[in-house]
């Protein structure tokens, strides 16, 4: 399994060093290393280099833009002749992350014993707050992130100082993702797009607790606009018009099939969700169904939102289909080509209570 970390970067030479160094005293070195250069004008180029690392230029400044160009990278988006093979995992840590020693094969390791983890994120701590408070700032800082904005989204949320995805995965979401948008959090973003999957049932986000990187405590300096970084924070729900309220994608995660029980989800995604409770093979559920949510990209062949007609079948008729032998065991996530990922599954046994239950009544009824 082949597995490449990205780093986006912009004049943070020095703090590239430190991070490039614990990637290559890893336990499991990754197979390769892109530093995606987004308009440097230090050494950052020159520290890369030295560490054997592929550099990848960037011209328009912006990290969700940096980002998306280093995931395409890595995934042989466009690769030309003569470029290493596609990675199987996409790592991302920023410029300032320092890694322990078994980050890599701890999140291998995730990606390959949980064949329904999309991606996974990890815990953090600062390695340069004062001395003695280092602790208590990082567990205020990350454990509020975490908090706060996995309430937000009905789901884990991803931190791009420490993450690891599937290829099939970036590719499903790559024509969504707001490259272009400097006044988002990428990472947010790409939680955003990776956790519809997960509302609709086609795998999820994990958090690895246990595993706790180095970060820098700068986002904490007054003199990086904290406020600016709220106003991304916000925007990096609203730009996802209803699709990103936090009361719609508690609708659409539907704890226990509550919300489903009593009528208040009358959504693409839970209804393609009671589908698959029921034993019909669901089609490709997209994001966002007639609520113009304004995406940053083209939708992609695995995210095209099922007619109004076809999400509106009758369970009995469902049901009938079904005992045709048109059943699915598994939801799968399609990559760009239409193949299927196998490590994408994700077992009727992980849908939520509710809907099995749902489904087993149904049974018995006929």
């Amino acid at each position: 399994m082949r597995v490449c970390v990205v780093v986006p970067v912009r004049d943070d030479g020095a703090l590239l060093d430190a991070c490039l160094r614990s990637l290559a005293r890893q336990t499991r070195v990754p197979d390769e290393v892109i530093v995606v250069d987004n308009g440097s004008t230090d050494d950052t180029v020159e520290v890369a280099l030295r560490h054997g690392a592929r550099v990848v230029a960037e011209a328009e400044v912006g990290i969700a833009a940096a980002a998306s160009t280093g995931y395409d990278a890595a995934a042989g988006v466009g690769a030309a002749a003569g470029t290493p093979a596609p990675a199987d995992l996409i790592g991302r840590v920023d410029a300032d992350s320092v890694l322990p020693r078994t980050w890599v094969a701890d999140l291998v390791g995730t990606l390959v014993d949980e064949p329904d983890v999309l991606a996974v994120s990890t815990n953090a701590r600062f390695y340069d707050a004062p001395v003695g408070a280092e602790r208590l700032l990082s567990a205020l800082y990350v454990g509020a992130y975490h908090l706060v904005i996995g309430a937000a989204l009905a789901h884990w949320p991803l931190f791009g100082s420490t993450m690891m995805m599937r290829r099939t995965a970036w590719l499903d979401v790559r024509d969504e993702v707001h490259r272009h948008e400097t006044l988002l959090h990428d990472d947010m973003d790409l939680a955003l797009h990776l956790g519809d999957r997960q509302l609709a049932g086609r795998g999820r986000i994990a958090y690895r607790r246990d595993v706790v990187t180095g970060i820098s405590a700068r986002p904490l300096d007054p003199g990086n606009a904290p406020w600016l970084r709220t106003y991304r924070a916000l925007h990096s729900f609203t730009v996802h018009g209803t699709d990103g309220l936090p009361w719609s994608r508690w609708l659409r995660a539907d704890p226990a099939g509550l919300f489903t029980r009593l009528g208040w989800a009358p959504s693409a995604v839970v209804d393609a969700r009671a589908a698959v409770a029921d034993g019909v093979a669901p089609v490709s559920v997209g994001t966002g169904a007639g609520t113009g949510s304004g995406r940053g990209g083209a939708r992609g062949p695995a995210a095209d939102v099922a007619p109004h007609e076809e999400r509106q079948r009758q369970p009995g008729q469902q049901r009938a289909e079904a005992s045709r032998g048109e059943v699915a065991d598994r939801v799968v996530v399609a990559d760009e080509d239409g193949g299927v990922d196998e490590g994408v599954t994700r077992p009727l046994a992980h849908l939520p209570q509710g809907a099995g239950r749902q489904a087993e009544r149904d049974r018995h009824q006929d």
